[in-house]
């Protein structure tokens, strides 16, 4: 059996391999839809395992085909490889060495796990009922994102359910954690550039003050969500970036505001698209204002199938023991993953990698970043069990 104890020891095996494969992709970044040395280096290590695959998936993805001789369903499992443009500012021998880009959200282990999977299931090729599809993604951190592009070229055809996990610095090494239903939010971006007419700050009546609309659109905005929504439907409309003015005398005739919509569900996210509409455009024409208002849509919500949550649950409590099968809470986080099981049943999760003293540890996205390596075993022993859990069902 794959699960077998003498079997997932032969994964344990590989261990000190994905550490080296980790901080050989944590010192070689590449940034999402540009990842084509690191997709040729995956494609050099799965060839080396004697692995069918194609390259060219939704750009430089890669798509990995693992066949029993035993009939029976299609299993994918997805990692993403892309890396973000941040300055690296950890001081160990494996920090990223190109400047300006760092793998700061786990991405690199998540392919050091996904590459030990393909190993591992390519030597007990005759053990596999059915077939197992590992999914390499790029371009996980940019919208539109590589998932969408990965499913036109074909990449889900035929799959019976799939799997994905991250790993997640704010939860400790040795624990996971999901949720049946909405996991993680659809996110959208938003601009909104506001027109008025400068003058001199001492006659104010004689132009049209940004910075006074921009102010009151901010309040205004704030006010969408608190009245608007239904409070069981968390949703969150947050303003990151104002910027006008150049100095104190002078009236700012261009304001620029730029913003993030998260929610779970599909009837308050675009009941919020709308109202964000109308609040900007009576806004500005109460004052005299012109605008330009430019929306992107993002992710959809992470909706895990029940039935999969559920196994998750089942597969994980007695891998890691009572008590470290957390079941989660709503996350305002995006995840492009929402794509896959838009199409097929499935399950998201985390994985703990919390290393050290949590209060010290460094969050995703931060110039410091880094995780407990341990976790990418732990990743790779709780997608496979997922998986032939589902088909010992099937």
């Amino acid at each position: 059996m794959l699960t077998s104890v003498y079997a997932l020891e032969k994964l344990q095996h590989l261990y000190p391999e994905m550490v080296q494969w980790r901080r050989y992709l944590h010192q070689h970044p590449e940034l999402s839809f540009q990842e084509e040395k690191t997709s040729r280096w995956i494609a050099g290590k799965l060839a080396e395992f004697g692995c069918e695959f194609e390259e060219g998936v939704g750009g430089y993805g890669i798509v990995v085909t693992i066949k029993g001789e035993r009939p029976g369903p299609v299993v994918a499992l997805r990692a993403d490889i892309d890396a973000l443009p941040i300055q690296d500012e950890k001081q160990c021998d494996y920090a990223s060495t190109v400047p300006g880009i760092m793998h700061a959200c786990g991405h690199d282990g998540h392919t050091s796990s996904m590459l030990a999977i393909a190993k591992f299931y390519q030597e007990h090729r005759s053990d596999i009922k059915g077939e197992r599809r590992l999914l390499f993604q790029p371009a996980e951190e940019v919208t539109p994102g590589g998932a969408i592009h990965m499913i036109k070229d074909g990449a889900l055809a035929g799959v019976d359910v799939i799997y994905g996990i991250h790993l997640w610095a704010p939860l400790r090494f040795g624990q996971v954690s999901t949720r049946a239903g909405a996991f993680m939010a659809a996110a959208d971006e938003f601009t909104i550039e506001i027109i008025g007419l400068g003058g001199h700050g001492g006659m104010p009546h004689k132009g049209i003050d940004t910075i006074v609309v921009g102010a009151s659109l901010v309040q205004s905005i704030q006010s969408i969500v608190s009245r608007s929504i239904n409070p069981l439907h968390p949703s969150v409309i947050s303003i990151g970036s104002f910027q006008a003015g150049t100095t104190n005398n002078v009236i700012a005739e261009r304001c620029l505001m730029k913003g993030t919509v998260r929610s779970f569900d599909e009837e308050s996210r675009y009941f919020i698209h709308e109202r964000l509409k109308q609040v900007i455009e009576h806004t500005c024409q109460m004052y005299g204002a012109k605008y330009d208002f430019q929306l992107r849509v993002g992710y959809p919500a992470v909706i895990n199938n029940e039935h999969e949550a559920e196994r998750f649950f089942r597969v994980a409590e007695p891998m890691l023991g009572e008590g470290n099968a957390v079941r989660g809470d709503e996350m305002m986080v995006a995840e492009d993953f929402s794509y896959y099981l838009d199409e097929v049943p499935g399950c998201f999760m985390m994985v703990g990698a919390g290393n050290g003293d949590m209060s010290t540890s460094y969050s995703h996205h931060h110039p410091k970043f880094d995780f407990e390596e341990g976790a990418m075993l732990k990743s790779a022993e709780l997608l496979i069990r997922l998986a032939e859990d589902y088909v010992s069902e099937h």
